[in-house]
């Protein structure tokens, strides 16, 4: 298993996917965007992906607004998807925990296409996660599986096409998706 996963990576990654989520909604008639960032990356600080988020603070092509809890940061992603907007939340497992109700009413219930990336502080590299001794790395994909949320892992450099994939499931299905970040970026 690799030791990291660029920061570079997930970001070219991000803005390719929001070119293509912008493309997508030109298709649907929206009009063109009236400013120049390509999308949106809502975080609550997370320690497993903290250096892409400090990337991003330097990047002009993404905007990232730094949310007080998940739950806020759900509701935003609502508002900025009804407004045409393509937007992303990084967040970590404990947040995952601690929004499960915004999870349920916001994404599954208004069936409002959130796409997620979780950082799994504290995976172990050498388990798998659902072996870890740490619970909150543990439960967090049967959480997912018990809401029927579509999820898979981004374990190295090779899965950065995950990000893309989920993110126009999120579309395709309006609803929640997400990708798991097992590895700390670099």
């Amino acid at each position: 298993m690799p030791e990291s996963i660029p920061a570079s990576l997930i970001i070219d990654t991000l803005k390719d996917t929001f070119r293509e989520a912008r493309a997508a909604r030109a298709a649907e008639g929206w009009g063109p965007s009236p400013h120049e960032h390509l999308g949106w990356i809502l975080s609550v600080p997370d320690t497993h992906q903290k250096t892409v988020l400090a990337a991003l603070d330097k990047e002009q092509a993404i905007r990232v607004l730094t949310c007080a809890t998940e739950d806020e940061a759900c509701t935003i992603a609502a508002g900025l998807h009804a407004g045409g907007e393509p937007v992303v939340l990084m967040i970590q497992h404990a947040g995952l925990y601690a929004s499960v109700n915004t999870l349920r009413g916001v994404a599954m219930d208004g069936k409002v296409p959130v796409f997620y990336m979780i950082g799994l502080l504290q995976r172990e590299k050498d388990k798998d996660p659902k072996e870890s001794r740490h619970s909150m790395v543990r439960y967090c994909e049967p959480l997912l599986d018990t809401f029927s949320v579509p999820h898979a892992r981004l374990e190295g450099p090779n899965d950065v096409h995950l990000i893309p994939e989920y993110y126009r499931l999120s579309r395709q299905r309006r609803g929640p998706t997400a990708v798991l970040v097992g590895l700390e970026t670099s």
